[in-house]
């Protein structure tokens, strides 16, 4: 196990620093002049060279990436032209938020997908499996600015239960903080329940007809014994491997989500920084959550190893 965890920490070292060459390039070389694009198109050319010269754009790009490399070692990701602030802090402080939000949504969702999907597979066919089915997809197929807003006037206007800011005042105790999380977090486990529903249902099916199964139900394990320690440690498999794939999203891609319940995460200040051209803020968010997906991908690989001991000792193990 300890080669096999030497051997991803290795992997997710070489990701991150193939990642890091990527954001680079992609958010310093290739839009092209920084100056023109920061000053815009009417701008006078020696105004954009002076701004070239101050923010050191006029410089070769190995210089630019060797010294941006070095800094982020030495946690100065540089400073935002917008905020005039360092980028650090403020990337930390938003990805805090959206891993809050992440993880209660995850919090709740894994666990009630895993469920269903275990007792819709249970019962293929029957009237649970189909309905659930069916009201997972139509729910899963609508974006999350309809759901959004349909749980927005539903449950914080109409009815009045649950506020739709999910962004607490500060001091407030956790109860209240919670109480603020519960609209966005529902509007993630209903954008993502029928994915990982329909992932643990298929899984489930396929290990409930498989060869191993059937052996340990003629032996006369008790029904609970095979689907915990046969069914279940290999239907979870593919679930988990989703679940590894989806942090990084979680984290970094619920633009919409922040912005209808007002949350200000990390989604909403990498749109920020992009539609406001601020190249540093845009570089520090988008390593933050190479990292973050980086480490999900990580954690997601160790518990897969942990349940298939194929994975740990290679293919040929037994």
């Amino acid at each position: 196990m300890l080669r096999f965890f030497g051997r991803r920490v290795l992997l997710v070292l070489v990701t991150l620093a193939v990642a890091s060459v990527l954001i680079f390039a992609i958010t310093n070389v290739l839009p092209g002049d920084v100056g023109r694009i920061i000053l815009g198109p009417f701008a006078p050319q020696d105004a954009v060279e002076r701004l070239n010269a101050e923010l050191g754009a006029d410089r070769p790009v190995a210089v630019r990436y060797a010294e941006w490399l070095a800094g982020v070692v030495r946690g100065d990701w540089g400073r935002s032209y917008a905020f005039d602030t360092a980028v650090f802090p403020l990337v930390a402080e938003r990805l805090g938020r959206s891993l809050l939000l992440a993880g209660s949504g995850l919090a709740v969702l894994v666990p009630l997908a895993v469920a269903a999907g275990v007792a819709a597979a249970r019962r293929e066919g029957g009237l649970f499996d189909r309905v659930l089915s069916v009201v997972g997809l139509a729910v899963g197929a609508l974006p999350e600015f309809v759901t959004g807003v349909f749980l927005i006037l539903v449950f914080g206007i109409w009815l009045g239960w649950l506020p739709i800011q999910a962004l607490p005042p500060e001091g407030t105790g956790p109860l209240t903080v919670a109480a603020h999380l519960v609209l966005p977090v529902g509007c993630l486990v209903l954008l993502l329940f029928a994915y990982l529903f329909r992932m643990t249902r298929a899984s489930m099916i396929e290990a409930l007809a498989s060869d191993y199964t059937r052996t340990a139900v003629l032996k006369g394990l008790p029904q609970r014994t095979v689907i915990r320690r046969h069914v279940l440690r290999n239907a979870l498999l593919p679930t988990i491997t989703v679940v590894g794939a989806q942090i990084g999203w979680l984290v970094g891609g619920l633009v919409v989500v922040e912005t209808l319940f007002k949350y200000p995460g990390i989604g909403s200040l990498i749109h920020f920084a992009a539609t406001n051209k601020d190249i540093p803020l845009l570089v520090g968010c988008s390593l933050a959550i190479t990292f973050v997906f980086a480490l999900g991908n990580l954690a997601a690989d160790l518990l897969y190893a942990a349940l298939n001991p194929r994975v740990r000792h290679g293919r040929n193990a037994h």
